[in-house]
C-alpha cells in the first residue's frame, strides 16, 4: 500500500479525481476528458499583438484563446530567490524584444478561465519525479521541505554533476533520501525529454503547435506522488483505458466502486460546535471564524481560544483540500491577549507543514485579520 491513494471516478465526460493520505481525503480536483488543463503544456506560439502599455503580448498558442505573456515572463530570472518580482520593468520595453508574428517557444503557466485566456511563460519548466528541469535558468534550488544542511549540499552536488551546462533545477522534496543513481535517471530523462522538445519546435510546419502536453492534473498528480508511493484506482475500464492510452502507459490502475464525495459546503462544522465560512472573491479569499454553538465551561479568553485554535486546524485543510491559492484572510473571534494571537500563528504555521504547495502564514492586520498567502498546487 502506497502513502497515497488517487480515486478516479467518471461522471459523464468528467472525471472527479480523489487524492488520499493515508486514507483521509486532502485533495479534490476535476478534469473533463475532452477539455485538459493548459498548465505546464509547451508551445510555439506566434505574437499576434504587442501591448506596450502592458508592457506585454498576445501569443497565439493554437488553442481557443490567445495566450498572455508579460515582460516579467519574458526575460531571465534575476534570482533564485525572488525570480522576477522586484524586475525594474523600465529597463525593458516589450517592442524591443517581440514583434508581431515571430515565433516563439512558451509554457503555459495558469489555465484560461471564461473571460481570460492563459498566461504563457519563457520561463520554462520540465517537472520530473525528483527533479524540476529549468532549461532557461542557471539556478540550482532546494525544496525549503527539506532542512537538513548536509542532505541539501549533497543534492545540489548531484544535480551539478549530471545537469546540462547552463541548466538549472529545482530539487524536490522527493528527492530527500534518494540515491544518486536515480536522481541522474531522473535528470537524464529530463535532459532527452528537453531535447526531443526542441527539435519537434524547430520544424516550421504548422504553427502554431503544441509540442509538448503535461497531461493535465492527472499526469500530474501521477509524477507528483509516485516516488513516495500511490495506489489508483478508477470505477470504470473506460476511464483506465484513456489514462493509460493518453496520460500514463506503465501506470497501475484497479477498477473498483468508487464512492460519491458530497459538496464541498460554504460553512464548515468544528467538533467544538463553532464553524468556519468560505468565500472566493476576485482578489482574495476570505474566511470567517464563529463560536456558533459552542459556549464553553470557563472564562471568555479561554473559549475564544479554543474555538480559533481547532478553527485554524480546519483551516488549513480546507485550503489544501480546495487548492485554494493568493491572499487568504482569516477573521478569527477577537482576542485580546497578543500572546493568543502568537499561539494561533504557530498552531497555523504547524498545521500548514502537510501541505504540499507553498503557505506562508504572516500577521494579524491592525484590523485584527490573519493574512496568509498560498500558491494553487495547480495553475490559476
Amino acid at each position: 500500500m502506497g502513502k497515497y491513494r488517487l480515486e478516479i471516478k467518471k461522471v459523464d465526460n468528467e472525471l472527479n479525481i480523489y487524492v488520499y493520505e493515508e486514507d483521509t481525503l486532502v485533495e479534490i480536483y476535476k478534469e473533463y476528458k475532452d477539455k485538459q488543463r493548459l498548465e505546464g503544456n509547451i508551445y510555439v506560439g506566434k505574437v499576434k499583438d504587442v501591448i506596450k502599455g502592458m508592457q506585454a503580448a498576445f501569443i497565439d498558442i493554437g488553442e481557443e484563446k490567445n495566450a498572455l505573456i508579460h515582460i516579467k515572463d519574458i526575460i531571465q530570472k534575476e534570482s533564485n530567490i525572488t525570480g522576477n518580482v522586484n524586475l525594474d520593468e523600465e529597463k525593458y520595453r516589450v517592442q524591443d524584444i517581440l514583434k508581431q508574428g515571430d515565433k516563439i517557444l512558451v509554457q503555459i503557466k495558469r489555465d484560461c478561465e471564461e473571460q481570460k485566456g492563459s498566461r504563457a511563460t519563457k520561463d520554462i519548466k520540465l517537472t520530473g519525479k525528483y527533479v524540476v528541469l529549468m532549461p532557461y535558468s542557471k539556478f540550482i534550488t532546494v525544496s525549503n521541505k527539506i532542512e537538513d544542511a548536509k542532505e541539501k549540499e549533497r543534492l545540489v552536488e548531484i544535480a551539478n554533476k549530471y545537469l546540462d551546462k547552463g541548466f538549472g533545477a529545482i530539487i524536490r522534496t522527493s528527492a530527500e533520501g534518494t540515491d544518486e543513481d536515480i536522481i541522474k535517471e531522473d535528470i537524464e530523462n529530463l535532459n532527452n525529454l528537453w531535447k526531443h522538445i526542441l527539435e519537434k519546435s524547430e520544424s516550421e510546419n504548422d504553427l502554431p503547435k503544441q509540442v509538448y502536453n503535461n497531461n493535465g492534473i492527472i499526469g500530474k498528480l501521477i509524477t507528483d506522488f509516485e516516488p513516495m508511493g500511490v495506489d489508483i484506482y478508477a470505477d470504470s475500464k473506460e476511464t483506465k483505458k484513456y489514462i493509460m492510452s493518453n496520460i500514463n502507459k506503465d501506470v497501475s490502475i484497479q477498477i473498483t466502486e468508487i464512492k460519491d464525495i458530497p459538496n464541498i459546503p460554504h460553512k464548515v462544522w468544528l467538533k467544538c460546535g463553532g464553524f468556519i465560512t468560505i468565500d472566493k472573491c476576485d482578489a482574495l479569499t476570505a474566511i470567517d471564524v464563529n463560536s456558533g454553538k459552542f459556549t464553553g465551561k470557563t472564562n471568555i479568553e479561554d473559549t475564544v481560544l479554543k474555538v480559533n485554535l481547532e478553527a485554524t486546524d480546519e483551516i488549513a485543510k480546507q485550503i489544501r483540500l480546495r487548492d485554494i491559492g493568493g491572499i487568504i484572510i482569516v477573521d478569527y473571534i477577537d482576542m485580546q491577549k497578543e500572546e493568543d494571537r502568537e499561539k494561533v500563528i504557530e498552531q497555523m504555521k504547524k498545521a500548514v507543514k502537510s501541505d504540499r504547495s507553498k503557505v506562508q502564514v504572516l500577521e494579524f492586520t491592525k484590523l485584527g485579520l490573519l493574512e496568509i498567502t498560498r500558491k494553487h498546487i495547480l495553475g490559476r
